[in-house]
């Protein structure tokens, strides 16, 4: 049984220190619950506005997560491996070139309104106000990247930073993009925006609600 450790922000968020992520009771903790990772997901249009093709496969994972109560098989991909396998060179990194000690964090959970949990695993924590995520690129895009300057910000992170802002109540996240033995690794600062945090609540209610009348009408079809 994993403990909870003394959370340092809103009594809204439960921080738990003392678990690897990638573990059994990480994935535990994480089974059937929507996370920040995927929330450019559930925020994502489909064809003329209507559901994405891809919030849909979502929640059918999470749906047969909660049914089985087994965490889903997930799809990794070679820059998935490659950022696995680099975190620890960008950690350090990040800590020599910035001049701090990062805390290490195995998950955060808020709990909704439902009184069902949402959760992130932020790849560090910095003092009191900010989290860190850790990003991989291959050297030719990062090199791209790092060329436009702040302007170069990807986008496509937004919503994973603004939801570990908002589940772990804290103001600032660093974005940094890495490579092992790149001379260069971009980190971009992000301020909260409440605005954008509402948004992703909104949406991320939505989706738990919708989800959970999935299971609820599998269940009524004998789906026990």
């Amino acid at each position: 049984m994993v403990k909870l450790a003394q959370q340092p922000a809103s009594p809204q968020s439960e921080y738990f220190f003392d678990m690897e992520q990638g573990t059994d009771a990480w994935f535990e903790l994480r089974k059937g619950i929507p996370t920040s990772s995927v929330f450019s997901t559930i925020m994502a249009s489909g064809k003329d506005g209507g559901e994405s093709v891809g919030r849909r496969k979502l929640m059918y994972r999470l749906a047969g997560e909660i049914l089985t109560g087994l965490p889903g098989e997930t799809y990794k991909n070679s820059s998935m491996d490659r950022g696995s396998e680099m975190e620890a060179d960008a950690r350090a990194h990040y800590e020599r070139t910035r001049l701090v000690d990062l805390q290490r964090v195995g998950f955060v959970r808020r709990k909704l309104a439902s009184g069902r949990y949402v959760g992130c695993s932020p790849d560090g924590l910095v003092g009191d106000r900010k989290v860190l995520e850790l990003k991989t690129m291959k050297p030719e895009l990062l090199i791209e990247l790092a060329l436009k300057g702040a302007a170069g910000f990807p986008t496509e992170h937004r919503q994973q930073c603004q939801g570990a802002l908002w589940l772990t109540e804290r103001d600032e996240c660093d974005l940094m993009i890495f490579y092992r033995n790149m001379p260069v690794a971009p980190c971009f600062k992000i301020e909260r925006d409440d605005i954008f945090i509402r948004q992703i609540d909104e949406q991320v209610q939505i989706f738990d609600h919708e989800l959970h009348r999935l299971v609820e009408k599998l269940r009524a079809m004998g789906w026990k």
